[in-house]
Parts: C-alpha cells; structure tokens; sequence
C-alpha cells in the first residue's frame, strides 16, 4: 500500500504526470530522499555543474539571481535539471524557506532516467521552455 501512495504521489508532479507506472517505479528506485532545514541553501547560483537534481515534495523554496528573488517553489517544482543536462554552472540560487522534503536524484541515475523514461524527458523540455518563455517575459517587461 505504501508503494502504491508513493507512485500516487509521483505522479501528482507535474513532471512525472505523464508517466507510466513502470517509469514511476524506476524513478522512485533511483531517487533518495532527504530533508532540509529553513535557510538551508539548495544550489548556489555559478557553483560548478550540480550534481543532483530535486523534486520538491514538502515545503517551499526561493530561487534567485543576483540577489533577486526570481520564483517561489512549492511540492511539485523541481530544480538542478539544467546543471544536470549541460554540465555547466548553476543558474540560480536556491533556499529552504520552510522545512523542506525532496526526492533527490544523482547525476547518473539522472541520465539513466531520461534514457529509460520518455516521458520523462519530454516533460523535462516542456519545464524549461516555460521557464525560459518566463525569463524572456520578465527581460522584455
């Protein structure tokens, strides 16, 4: 029954929305998860390549560049993905604003994941084309 929670969970992400119950059990196998207190610092904007991807699944998070709160994050949102796909620096700072629970996963399970999961990596476009659709926004406003 808790397995079964757990997919349930997964899938409420919008990130795993689309996925099938046998890639929501390869995610879940390749994912840890862990907690951070308030204040706790994610990423940090312009460190070298990350090596982890999160998905937050409790608590809320604050993104910014350059001192700049650029977007807020909550159960469901996710970050680490860019450092992840292109090996360069981190693009943003990222703090536990609250108590924080998230499924993390490392660079290798990472880039088995996208290879096995389709859907995954589909989704993983779809995010950051958004994201960059509201940077254009913000840079043009």
């Amino acid at each position: 029954m808790k397995r079964k929670q757990a997919i349930e969970s997964l899938r409420r992400v919008s990130l795993f929305s689309r996925c099938t119950d046998k890639e929501l059990e390869l995610i879940m196998g390749a994912t840890t998860q862990l907690r951070f207190d308030a204040g706790t610092v994610l990423a940090t904007e312009g460190t070298p390549g990350g090596h982890e991807f999160m998905v937050i699944t409790e608590g809320k998070a604050r993104v910014e560049t350059a001192g700049i709160t650029l977007a807020s994050l909550a159960p469901g949102d996710f970050f680490g993905e860019i450092s992840l796909l292109d090996a360069g620096p981190r693009t943003a700072t990222v703090t536990a604003e609250t108590d924080l629970t998230a499924e993390v996963i490392g660079q290798r399970e990472f880039s088995a994941l996208i290879e096995r999961a389709p859907h995954l990596a589909k989704n993983l476009l779809v995010g950051l084309a958004h994201r960059l659709r509201v940077a254009d926004i913000r840079l043009a406003g």
